[in-house]
């Protein structure tokens, strides 16, 4: 039993490291990473293949396959589940829009999305939204959940550091956003999500902060379970 959970844990780990380069990764290479001879890394690498959790490029590189996206897929409904009565409660506490976001690619796109009942002008943030990660707190908290990297922008830095990322009118003018990578490795490597609020200039950003973390803390907990 400790040979195949030892084995079910070096899977999981490859797949989390080949998930950390979108450019592709050698056999080899993660061998090294792994800490595992090369023969051991190539049999990993068949099963995943057999799984479509992997693919390798005409150049012999490994990627993500398509496999990781219906996992994700599956996946979606029990968030959906787990986060409605915590966007509802969290858009209450704040007074503003409050949403879950995922990464697709290169792109933020708003998963689910709560309504204050009554409070701030409400910003046009609807399910199915999407921008570039780098622009918006939702975005920047994504990318700010990802391992570093030595092109990350000081915003990504920033918010890793603080666990939130604020913006500033970059999606909509006078709009404040405040978000928080959700932490949980259920998301990795299928979906990078976070947990944020949005509103116009009058949004309490000391609460929202402080509410935001507290909620993606708590999803990730649910989750995680």
């Amino acid at each position: 039993m400790a040979t195949t959970l030892q084995t079910l844990d070096r899977g999981l780990h490859a797949l989390e490291i080949v998930a950390e380069h979108a450019e592709g990764i050698s056999v080899a290479e993660l061998a090294e990473r792994l800490d595992v001879h090369r023969a051991i890394a190539y049999r990993i690498v068949t099963t995943l293949e057999q799984h479509g959790l992997v693919a390798r490029t005409s150049e012999g590189a490994l990627r993500l396959g398509a496999g990781i996206s219906l996992l994700a897929s599956r996946f979606e409904p029990q968030l959906r589940a787990v986060a409605q009565p915590l966007l509802q409660a969290l858009a209450k506490a704040t007074r503003a829009t409050a949403f879950v976001s995922v990464a697709q690619g290169e792109e933020c796109v708003v998963l689910l999305v709560a309504e204050p009942e009554e409070g701030l002008l409400r910003v046009g943030y609807r399910v199915g939204s999407r921008h570039p990660l780098t622009l918006g707190a939702a975005g920047i908290a994504i990318l700010a959940g990802r391992p570093p990297r030595a092109d990350d922008s000081e915003a990504v830095r920033q918010a890793r550091a603080d666990g939130y990322s604020l913006t500033r009118g970059q999606l909509q003018r006078g709009a404040v956003g405040v978000a928080s990578p959700v932490a949980t490795p259920q998301f990795r490597p299928g979906i990078e999500a976070c947990v944020g609020v949005v509103a116009m200039d009058d949004l309490d950003t000391e609460r929202a902060i402080r509410e935001v973390k507290a909620y993606a803390h708590e999803l990730a907990e649910l989750l995680g379970r």
